[in-house]
């Protein structure tokens, strides 16, 4: 099941990567017909990108949802690692929406607090960032796949996600896991940190 915190907008733009988490989402979305909503999708410059493109143009002609392309708008400065210069561009292009609502979950969650941990701060994603919304940080991503499946919806796979020079893969793929051993019952532990939480 598809659980989320907080009260969902009725006017939202969604982060749409194509991946099975942003799918996932979109269609959930979707299924209220109240809700007005458009997809923006962000292209890295890079043929991962180039490839999901054709997906995501795809997906929002036959839903008939509006479909916004952001590209990047500069060049990656020295003292920029490649993750952070696509996120600093995704918050760029993000910025111009009013609400923009992405498919972090559970698993996201997990991972941050563990790589913010390594360097010294426990910190989770937050429920809101400026005009960005994560409601569905208690949703395990086996959830959102699940949904894909039983609704038969088809996704991009990332390929990008299995290379290990990204800290984030090193995080997901290596540490994660043995976090798991010590502590089976973390992901638990972080879905009731949010649940506490005081959402406005």
């Amino acid at each position: 099941m598809i659980n989320f915190l907080g009260d969902l907008p009725r006017r939202c733009t969604v982060a749409f990567s194509g991946g099975v988490d942003s799918v996932a989402i979109a269609d959930f979305l979707l299924n209220n017909n109240k809700r007005e909503m458009k997809l923006a999708f962000f292209h890295h410059g890079t043929q991962t990108s180039e490839e999901a493109l054709d997906f995501v143009q795809d997906f929002a002609e036959k839903r008939r949802v509006e479909l916004v392309v952001g590209r990047l708008s500069r060049d990656r400065s020295k003292d920029e690692s490649p993750e952070e210069f696509w996120r600093n561009e995704r918050l760029r292009f993000f910025s111009a929406f009013e609400t923009v609502v992405t498919a972090h979950h559970l698993d996201d969650a997990v991972e941050t607090w563990i790589f913010t941990s390594l360097h010294g701060e426990s910190r989770l994603i937050p429920y809101t960032s400026g005009n960005v919304l994560h409601p569905f940080l208690v949703t395990p991503k086996s959830e959102l796949k699940s949904w894909c499946v039983r609704r038969g919806l088809s996704w991009c796979e990332d390929k990008s996600n299995e290379d290990l020079r990204f800290m984030r893969n090193v995080i997901r793929h290596r540490i994660v896991p043995e976090a798991l051993k010590v502590n089976p019952g973390l992901s638990t532990v972080i879905r009731k940190k949010y649940l506490d939480m005081e959402i406005e």
